[in-house]
């Protein structure tokens, strides 16, 4: 990379840039979209559903008033009773008998409103998700460098698109339902008195702008939460995904502590949340009791002046008391909106975002007929994430139609950047990239790709079968067509070998598979393309001798007639190449076929080839350079397929039953009593407390407004001095109704707010400490992933939060107010209170149906989500494959697959859901029918008063409310409990591999020894690894495993780290079973460099300060120096500040190398194991760290697992694995002198090439 300084071009483009990113940030400060957005989805269908549903909503909502009109009439008659007894009775029983109509009404309007919005809702959220999950696949890959990352998507899908999902649901029916009741409260109060309703109006804009003003700053509370806890989730998705650098660094505790410090900032917001609707909520209930003061009080005045008399007037302050009330129940749903449109922001972000790289669109040009000739022409070009950092200026390289390129250099040169542009993932600042003459930008971008055959040296895989993953370089290939790439790969021999075959599940970024294993797959995938354009970075880096000879063959086969363009350290992988392009810095050094160059003594091309053989000598000079024999005399065909590092295979019969991902029959977790869900608030219990009696006060407000309410009514009829009186001390109480209002709403949200915040805080840090406490075998399950267990992080809690403590705020303030009306309703008339607790089982049993029916149709909706989400947060971890391959079709196809079954399931949720809430609306009306014709009846027999009659079924009216209000939270608080059964699941695992207790070692000699190991893996144990397997290496000493990919090196490492433990035999350190080793005691004395090393997205300097807590500046960066990486770093403009990005996408192969190792010589351990420690270095850089790893094995005991043989020389013995068994072990020189010996095979066959 070249400094930027004395270009003036360049620098002005890169300024632009850097503008450009700050205006857009300028411009987000309206987070939130319009309402109206959130339903930019809606089709044709969803238009007559959301009709169907309104229509529905209003219906249900005018009832209501409906129903007081009738309730006026009949207040007439039954004061009137005793003046005509007989005909009262007919009269009660025909407007009884309307009411009845009136629930029918109720019945079907509100089953249409909730089935019709529940449906469209989960119609609409799944198209959302469709474009988003679109969009995103259709960005430029510098979206994924600098705007997002994987957590965010599976942020915005798991969480954002739910609430979003919640709004415009059957929220909107409540809405409309609230609104129409509103709306027709007012008009029935103009028509009747229009005086009443003008002076209830005119306090309307008071309580819209408190409403208001709650709802701006709470949607900027929800933003500030939602940023918070991307920060926490990309920590997650992080450590779960790199969890076996996690566990051997034992790096649990610290990732722990970072997750708990970046919630820290979301509980602090959410705490402000929680007061901010306390306060809210207060200030409207304040004013609605202000505005019934004023109400009643002037209704006195129209009463007094004969303006209307008393029935017409209380039925108008009915109506409007209703349309206020309906008012301040929507305030919650209103609320629910905001978050939406908070949430929302992001997602159509995505959606509406410009710089999308047009894969999708069809105005690009087609060539008939491609030859293949590439051009890059005065290419100027730097990364979006590192605008300053100039990679290419006028670059200049001519790569002619059907011939080989081979890009060679140190690492961080360029060779790899100029893949990324012939695939169009970047565009250049300036300059042209020409194929066949024209300019790529002006082509088809899916069908340039689909003419490009790209392997990469990490290579990127789908957690599904090897055959869907091969079939992502051609969707129809037919059966022979994908065997003959997978034998051409040399991939079919192992493939056969595995008890199901290509249906083989390969796990989370292929993670059941080895290096090589990995690789040949992805070779099998690339040329089943068939492509003309050939790209391969590193495509054999991964592979043993024998498989990289077999593979490098078929590459060759394919390479014929193909445009290729090869990256490659290992020179002698690219001897065959038509031209060899020699960069550094960016720069061409040199340019010339094999020959040419290394003729000329002093080319850096002839060093770089010096360096190479002079290893390959020293390694092979026992050999007699006329013997050779074929490899296949000695290998044979393996019985045993090892995984990757610590990783296992299973049948896909396995799989099913033990993930239950692709059945549709979960696993049902027990379930959890209540006492132990509520127990997790135990520490709170101060806040329940209070919070608890607030709720109570809130609640018992509603019930003393109805009794105010109906002697007010009777107030009306008396003389006006008394009713005066009575006016004064009703409005005396509605305005101490006000000011407590204000405080109980404020104490009990924020003291709720708070147990809910630190519920959600609490229930994230255990779960994640338990997913922490797991061993490495169930991370291997597909149910365990890092994106589905991210998702439940974020969801799990927020549910659980949501039920227990809103949910309770609810329930609590609810049961405030039955308990108080019934109090008051006994004192009253205890008759009419029995009959209308009577009712009662009617409205348990229909709510104990909706429970059952819900249990049975909704109950797993969340999981049902939880492989979708896994799909999605693939696809972006894994863009790069996608976008080379042109998979979006196909991942969108089965994403929306993966939709399905929630959609049904969602479906039959609404119509049982929208049933029962009808039966429940049916009963809580008809209840009042029955009531009031006992009351008739009571009155007539002269049992009791109007007055009496009249208070009670006001206050029993409000219970009814509540108790409808309450009994729709049954699907909530149904949801919750198998929420918290399946948190309560997760934490009370048992690991397999239990650490937390024995004994620790004052001196750790460093002796490992296997003595007599069995060993298969958890998920397939059927299939012995190791059988009666025996292995030593001494204190100090460095012992090298060497053999075919899947013979079983990397178990060894695997189960000396204790990833697994053996089913029979022992592994010890120093004679002691490390099973009786406190485990983070043994992982701290060991040392790992792994063969594909992940990284943190953090900075270089704390990725290696990550294998040393508390380690000095100094300390960090002299192990930087040790591992060949401080002159890199340095010479990045953010030297060790310098972010690596997601996946370290910022730095090279062969820097995020350096990088690991440097993070293991800086641990300073006893027992260092090295799994292809040096495998993705150029020739310079590996030669430099191979001095310094050697360096550091001094007085080490150490294990190397290398495929390269030339890096292993020097060790003191050399062990041969073939299927699970040492064949042949002694040192190098011991070794090569037996001809007939495998090690001798291995080597000469590596001289060959």
């Amino acid at each position: 990379m070249i400094s930027i300084s004395g270009n003036e071009d360049i620098d002005n483009m890169i300024m632009d840039k850097i503008q450009t990113k700050k205006e857009e940030a300028a411009g987000k400060k309206q987070q939130k979209v319009p309402l109206l957005k959130l339903f930019a989805f809606a089709d044709f269908y969803d238009f007559v559903l959301m009709g169907l549903g309104s229509i529905g909503a209003c219906i249900h909502g005018a009832a209501v008033p409906v129903f007081f009109i009738y309730f006026g009439k009949l207040i007439n008659i039954i004061g009137l009773a005793y003046l005509f007894p007989q005909q009262t009775s007919h009269k009660v029983a025909k407007y009884s008998l309307d009411f009845l109509y009136l629930s029918v009404a109720m019945l079907f309007s509100s089953w249409t409103e909730v089935a019709c919005w529940m449906h469209t809702g989960e119609r609409q959220a799944a198209k959302m998700r469709m474009a988003y999950l679109d969009s995103m696949l259709s960005q430029d890959i510098s979206v994924f460098d600098t705007e997002t990352s994987t957590a965010e998507v599976i942020t915005s899908i798991t969480s954002d698109i739910l609430v979003v999902q919640d709004a415009i649901s059957e929220k909107v029916g409540k809405l409309m339902h609230y609104i129409s009741r509103f709306l027709v409260g007012f008009i029935i109060g103009f028509i009747r008195v229009w005086q009443i309703s003008l002076v209830t109006l005119s306090v309307l804009p008071l309580i819209a702008l408190a409403g208001g003003f709650y709802a701006y700053i709470a949607t900027g509370l929800i933003i500030n939460v939602r940023k918070s806890y991307v920060e926490a989730s990309q920590i997650a998705q992080e450590v779960i995904g790199n969890i076996r650098t996690v566990q051997s660094f034992t790096g649990e505790e610290r990732a722990v502590r970072s997750y708990k410090e970046a919630l820290r900032n979301t509980y602090k917001h959410g705490r402000k949340a929680g007061l901010t609707k306390g306060l809210g909520m207060g200030t409207l209930q304040s004013l609605l009791f202000l505005s019934w003061a004023l109400l009643v009080w002037y209704t006195s005045i129209v009463v007094h002046k004969n303006i209307a008399n008393g029935g017409d007037s209380f039925t108008t302050m009915l109506n409007v008391l209703i349309a206020g009330v309906s008012l301040g129940m929507a305030a919650p749903d209103i609320s629910a909106f905001f978050r939406a449109m908070a949430a929302a922001y992001p997602i159509f972000e995505m959606i509406e975002k410009n710089t999308v790289s047009k894969s999708s669109s069809k105005t690009g040009q087609k060539l008939g007929k491609l030859e293949g000739h590439i051009e890059f022409r005065d290419v100027c070009f730097c990364y979006p994430s590192r605008p300053d950092v100039i990679i290419f200026n006028k670059f200049r390289l001519d790569i002619p139609s059907g011939k080989i390129v081979a890009l060679v250099g140190g690492s961080g040169s360029g060779k790899s950047t100029v893949i990324s542009l012939i695939e169009r993932f970047y565009e250049p600042l300036s300059g042209k990239i020409l194929l066949d003459g024209n300019d790529i930008r002006d082509l088809d971008l899916k069908w340039l790709r689909q003419q490009i055959g790209l392997v990469n040296q990490e290579p990127a895989l789908f957690a599904t079968s090897i055959r869907e993953n091969i079939l992502y370089g051609k969707t129809d290939a037919t059966l022979d067509e994908l065997t003959s790439a997978a034998k051409l790969s040399e991939a079919m021999s192992f493939i056969n070998n595995l008890p199901d075959g290509l249906e083989t599940q390969v796990g989370e970024r292929g993670i059941q598979l080895s290096g090589g294993q990995k690789q040949r797959i992805a070779i099998s995938r690339a040329i089943i393309k068939n492509p003309s354009i050939l790209l391969l970075d590193e495509a054999t880096s991964a592979l043993d001798a024998e498989s990289e000879k077999s593979v490098q063959e078929a590459l060759n086969h394919a390479m014929v007639g193909r445009t290729t363009v090869i990256v490659a350290h290992r020179l002698s992988t690219i001897r065959n190449a038509d031209v060899t392009v020699v960069l550094q810095e960016g720069k061409i050094v040199e340019i010339g076929s094999h020959e040419k160059l290394i003729s000329n003594p002093n080319s850096t091309y002839a060093s770089l080839v010096h360096l190479q053989e002079e290893a390959s000598v020293q390694c092979h000079s026992s050999v007699s350079p006329s013997v050779g024999w074929p490899l296949r005399q000695y290998s044979g065909g393996l019985s045993y397929t090892r995984t990757s590092f610590s990783a296992s295979f299973r049948s896909e019969k396995d799989l099913l039953s033990h993930a239950g991902v692709d059945t549709m029959e979960p696993i049902k977790p027990k379930p959890v009593s209540l006492k132990r869900l509520y127990s997790m608030l135990g520490p709170d219990w101060i806040y329940g407390v209070v919070g608890t009696i607030s709720a109570f006060v809130a609640g018992a407000l509603l019930p003393l407004f109805a009794l105010g309410m109906a002697q007010s009514l009777v107030a009306y009829y008396m003389d006006w001095h008394t009713t005066c009186q009575e006016i004064r001390k009703i409005s005396i109480l509605f305005c101490c109704g006000a000011v407590i209002s204000i405080f109980a709403y404020a104490i009990m949200h924020l003291c709720f707010g708070i147990m809910g915040e630190r519920l959600a805080f609490r229930v994230r840090e255990i779960m994640f400490s338990a997913i922490l406490r797991n061993e490495i075998g169930w991370f291997d399950d597909l149910n365990n992933t890092s994106p589905m267990l991210t998702g439940r992080l974020q969801s799990d809690a927020i549910l659980l939060q949501t039920i227990v403590v809103d949910r309770t705020t609810i329930l609590l303030h609810n049961v405030g107010l039955v308990v108080t009306s019934f109090i008051i309703a006994f004192i009253l008339n205890w008759r009419i209170t029995l009959v209308v607790i009577a009712t009662y089982p009617l409205l348990i049993s229909g709510h104990i149906s909706e429970k059952l029916f819900m249990q049975g149709f909704g109950g797993n909706l969340s999981k049902a989500y939880l492989k979708a989400n896994m799909l999605a947060g693939e696809a972006v971890s894994n863009i790069r494959t996608v976008a080379a391959f042109s998979a979006e079709e196909k991942i969108l196809h089965l994403y929306a697959h993966e939709l399905v079954e929630p959609s049904n399931r969602s479906f039959l949720r609404g119509q049982i859901a929208g049933i029962f809430y009808g039966v429940c609306q049916f009963f809580i009306f008809s209840s009042y029918a029955l009531a009031l014709w006992y009351g008739s009846v009571l009155m007539g027999k002269e049992i009791s008063g109007f007055k009496s009659i009249m208070k009670s079924f006001f206050v029993l009216i409000t219970t009814a409310i509540a108790m409808g209000e309450t009994l729709a939270m049954a699907p909530d608080i149904l949801k919750g409990n198998q929420i918290a059964a399946s948190v309560f699941e997760l934490l009370d695992r048992k690991t397999q591999v239990i650490g937390d207790a024995g004994e620790e070692l004052k001196n750790v000699e460093g002796t490992i020894e296997l003595r007599g190991v069995q060993f298969s893996y958890p998920s397939r144990p059927d299939t012995l690894i190791f059988k009666d397997f025996d292995f030593r290496v001494c204190s100090g000493k460095s012992m090298a495993l060497v053999g075919q990919s899947g013979s079983g090196k990397s178990s060894v490492l695997a189960l000396i780290l204790r990833f697994y433990d053996p089913t029979a035999g022992k592994v010890m350190i120093d004679g002691i079973d490390i099973k009786k080793l406190k485990l983070k005691f043994l992982r701290k004395h060991i040392g790992l460099v792994q063969q594909e090393p992940p990284l943190f997205a953090t900075s270089i300097y704390e990725n290696i300060l990550y294998g040393k807590e508390g380690a000095l500046e100094g300390e960090v960066i002299e192990a930087a120096k040790l591992a060949n990486a401080h002159s890199f770093i340095s010479a990045l403009p953010e030297g060790y500040s310098t972010k690596v990005g997601e996946r370290a996408v910022q730095l090279s192969g062969g820097q995020k190398q350096r990088v690991a190792i440097a993070r293991a010589v800086l641990k300073n351990p006893e027992i260092l194991l090295l799994d292809e420690a040096t495998s993705a270095l150029d020739v310079e850089s590996e030669r430099v760290v191979q001095q310094a790893l050697d360096r550091l094995m001094t007085n080490r005991t150490t294990v190397i697992v290398a495929h390269r043989l030339s890096t292993i020389k020097n060790a003191d013995e050399i062990s041969v694995i073939q299927g699970g068994k040492i064949i042949q072990q002694g040192t190098h020189s011991n070794l090569i002198n037996n001809m007939e010996g495998a090690y001798f095979k291995l080597v000469r066959l590596q001289q060959r090439e």
